[in-house]
């Protein structure tokens, strides 16, 4: 295993370029959470490559949210592709209770995570190959999983 980095950033641009980087490393499993997923770029054909190619491998991914009205306005690539792996990718919607949460966070294998401090602010930081460092987000998002429902079902949104 390689020595952990950690990588702050402040600036959409850095943002991306981060979770890109955690996407590429992802290999058996991506945990994502977000209210609403408006600045990661899910519906960009560069996303839609490298997800393509991690559920391709077998990988499967989660997503949870509070509200997929963006996604279903201004991703239709990432609804494709949810439609297309069906079995390997699966998106829930938070409940009411849950809406007051506000930060946002992505974990790869248990082993690299991308968290924004709070989903209105860029800042925030990636940190690679530190187990360690996603143990507390991971078991958020597994409470969070817990707690939602399916959310962007192919047969709801019209495709």
């Amino acid at each position: 295993m390689r020595e952990p980095l950690a990588v702050p950033f402040d600036t959409r641009r850095d943002c991306e370029a981060q979770w890109h980087a955690l996407l590429a490393r992802a290999a058996a499993r991506l945990d994502m959470f977000d209210p609403d997923f408006s600045v990661f770029p899910l519906g960009s054909t560069e996303t839609e490559a490298q997800l393509r190619a991690f559920l391709r491998g077998g990988g499967s991914l989660r997503l949870a949210l509070h509200d997929p009205v963006r996604i279903e306005r201004d991703a239709p690539r990432f609804l494709r592709l949810l439609r297309d792996y069906s079995h390997l990718a699966e998106c829930r919607q938070t409940p009411r209770a849950l809406r007051q949460l506000t930060d946002s966070f992505c974990i790869a294998d248990g082993l690299h995570v991308l968290r924004r401090f709070h989903s209105d602010w860029m800042r925030g930081e990636a940190v690679f190959d530190a187990p360690g460092a996603v143990d507390v987000p991971a078991h958020r998002f597994d409470a969070i999983w817990e707690e939602s429902r399916a959310a962007l079902a192919p047969g709801v949104t019209g495709l």
